[in-house]
């Protein structure tokens, strides 16, 4: 396999030349991307990673799914204390508990209602625990790719690995237009990269975080970005926008 390289004094002249008729369109049509006055473009630059409070903020009530497994524990019951799976259907089974709907509660949820199974006929006041096997931390892939939809972050995640998650682009793809959303201390920001041009190593394959959207040729994102990017070529450093 080979790799298209250009010198670097190509390189600063793509860039500049790309730069220079970005910041001339951006000068002229400030006003009208997508009706935003507010909008801010920032150049050459990179999106900067989220922070733990905003990672917490995203975080929602995790809710049981069919197959997640469930370490149910009855405190001062070991022969209760196990782990169990929720069937295709959404239920599990625990002894002398008997066979109850999971899915859609949450493990606190869950955890009350085998207490109340179980009160008052084989222990007197049970202190019942659910914890689940489970990801709660994923990011959505969107736009023109095989599968769109929420994916798990496990470990460290790019842009090109999150699209390959979704099984690739889709053949009407617009590889040139990718943009990722997210929110930074609280702040909506943008950023639009070019497949293409971290294929060839212009710039870095960038690191996606939990609750991130990538969204992919025809997207919310390609109307915020139009603007910028008529007449261009390859872009040869991200694009990054403060959404508010």
């Amino acid at each position: 396999m080979k790799f298209l390289r250009y010198p670097e004094s190509l390189h600063r002249t793509m860039s500049m030349l790309a730069l220079a008729g970005l910041f001339s369109v951006a000068a002229c049509a400030r006003n009208e991307l997508v009706g935003r006055p507010d909008l801010t473009i920032v150049h050459n630059s990179e999106l900067p990673p989220p922070t733990s409070a905003d990672l917490i903020a995203g975080q929602q009530p995790y809710l049981i799914a069919p197959f997640d497994k469930l370490n149910v524990d009855v405190y001062g019951v070991p022969e209760l204390s196990k782990v169990v799976q929720v069937d295709a259907g959404g239920a599990m089974a625990l002894p002398l508990a008997g066979i109850l709907p999971a899915a859609g509660r949450t493990p606190q949820q869950l955890a009350g209602a085998i207490a109340d199974r179980l009160r008052g006929r084989y222990i007197r006041d049970p202190q019942v625990t659910v914890n689940a096997e489970t990801v709660n931390r994923f990011i959505t892939v969107d736009g023109s790719v095989s599968e769109p939809g929420q994916y798990p972050v496990i470990g460290k995640m790019t842009l090109m690995r999150a699209i390959a998650r979704a099984k690739g682009t889709s053949s009407f793809a617009d590889e040139n237009y990718v943009v990722v959303f997210r929110e930074v201390n609280g702040r909506k920001m943008a950023a639009l990269y070019d497949l293409r041009a971290i294929r060839q190593g212009i710039y870095p394959d960038p690191n996606v975080y939990a609750d991130d959207v990538v969204s992919v040729g025809e997207s919310a994102g390609k109307r915020t970005f139009a603007l910028l990017i008529q007449g261009s070529g390859i872009l040869v450093a991200p694009i990054v926008a403060l959404l508010n």
